[in-house]
């Protein structure tokens, strides 16, 4: 399957995902599965049937597979844990909640801290939700935040497995890493400072309560999985995820609004972007020679760009086999020659995972939970030209300007 045209299932589905719900939303929450079926199923044809040549698709199955397990086990266990905070939403506790995030996404991933922490965040701010407050969580919790470690983004992870050390990426962006987010950080505290509501609530005694500590520990459980390999990782995963469903009391699953309707449709979703994509991967691995990159900047721009669409996981993969293949194949003497364009590639592989609501897993998952309230969320198209174009992309330049060249 190759030429322009192979790439149109891909491009379909992710129209779909951003129109769908805006032009006819009841429809698209009939019918998603059945659209994502339909587009899926020429590509599925065409590698297995006629090409006789499953593995591409093979490939990105057992990533997805893969993916699929982490997000959705840490989606169930953050479920059976009841955070309840008690506190006026003051923009400098919003501050404080989402600077936590982005630390401790480091620690349990950006997967783990959103769906520990978004449930807090929107009760806190739920008498002065503005359409703001999930894109900023999304920028910080869900991507910038997990920059540093293997464990906070898939990416890197995947870096991780191939051979790049633990604390490299680490000790070579922690510097840009906080700018990022004390750029995107300042932005957020002066919309939030702006939002009338917060004046009108009383000044109220801070109370954290926390419930679920058997989840706690089987949290734990899966970040240490992370490091196994297939399949026992998975099955790690769905043993540790089942024992939180099933042990949790109901009252837990009652105030956190648990419901399995968020990770279906994720899951749905990413299983038609991961099998459409694969098409659109090999036409960049066939034509990445004729991108012209040569310097970190470009590096960073290629991959961020591509990541916020083609999720930052795969494409991040595709931008390392292409470096690691002018160093021989040797990704030590890659680290030791060319650096830059490794630090590049995390960081815009990273970052640019914020551009859009598909570019990173736990992004989608924030967005179904907060309508899964009711709440009035920024549409596909209104996230980008409203949140993520105007706010990440001057921080992005900025970073390029200082940091890549």
């Amino acid at each position: 399957m190759s030429g322009i045209w192979s790439a149109l299932p891909f491009a379909l589905l992710i129209l779909a995902v951003a129109v769908m719900p805006l032009v006819r939303p009841r429809w698209w929450l009939k019918y998603y599965a059945l659209v994502t079926l339909v587009l899926s199923l020429p590509v599925l044809l065409t590698y297995v049937v006629f090409e006789r040549n499953a593995g591409p698709v093979w490939g990105l199955v057992r990533e997805y597979f893969s993916f699929i397990c982490l997000i959705g086990s840490l989606y169930i266990i953050a479920g059976g844990i009841l955070i309840r905070i008690v506190a006026p939403a003051r923009p400098v506790f919003n501050l404080l909640i989402l600077s936590f995030g982005a630390l401790v996404s480091n620690v349990i991933g950006t997967t783990g801290a959103s769906m520990l922490l978004i449930r807090s965040y929107l009760n806190v701010n739920r008498r002065r939700f503005q359409a703001y407050l999930i894109p900023f969580f999304i920028f910080v919790v869900a991507n910038i935040g997990g920059g540093l470690t293997p464990i906070g983004d898939p990416p890197l992870f995947l870096g991780y497995i191939n051979g790049v050390p633990f604390f490299w990426v680490m000790g070579r962006v922690w510097y840009i890493w906080l700018l990022a987010l004390a750029l995107v950080l300042g932005v957020f505290y002066a919309l939030d400072r702006r939002n009338r509501a917060s004046h009108a609530q009383a000044r109220r005694p801070l109370r954290i309560n926390v419930q679920g500590y058997r989840s706690l520990i089987l949290l734990a459980i899966v970040l240490i999985a992370v490091f196994a390999r297939t399949p026992v990782r998975e099955l790690v995963m769905i043993g540790a995820a089942a024992a939180s469903y099933f042990f949790t009391r109901k009252e837990v699953h009652r105030r956190n609004r648990f419901s399995f309707r968020p990770i279906i449709e994720v899951a749905v979703l990413f299983a038609g972007l991961f099998v459409t994509m694969a098409p659109v991967l090999r036409l960049l691995e066939l034509n990445a020679a004729r991108l012209g990159l040569s310097t970190p900047g470009h590096y960073f721009w290629a991959t961020g760009i591509l990541s916020g669409f083609l999720d930052n996981t795969p494409t991040y993969r595709v931008f390392l086999e292409l470096v690691r293949a002018s160093c021989g194949g040797d990704i030590a003497q890659l680290l030791t020659n060319s650096p830059a364009l490794v630090k590049a590639i995390s960081l815009g592989a990273v970052f640019f995972g914020a551009m859009t609501y598909i570019g990173n897993g736990p992004n989608f998952m924030v967005k179904s939970i907060a309508e899964h309230r009711h709440l009035k969320v920024p549409h596909f198209f209104e996230y980008m030209v409203r949140f993520s174009l105007p706010i990440l992309l001057p921080v992005f330049v900025v970073i390029r300007l200082l940091f890549l060249r």
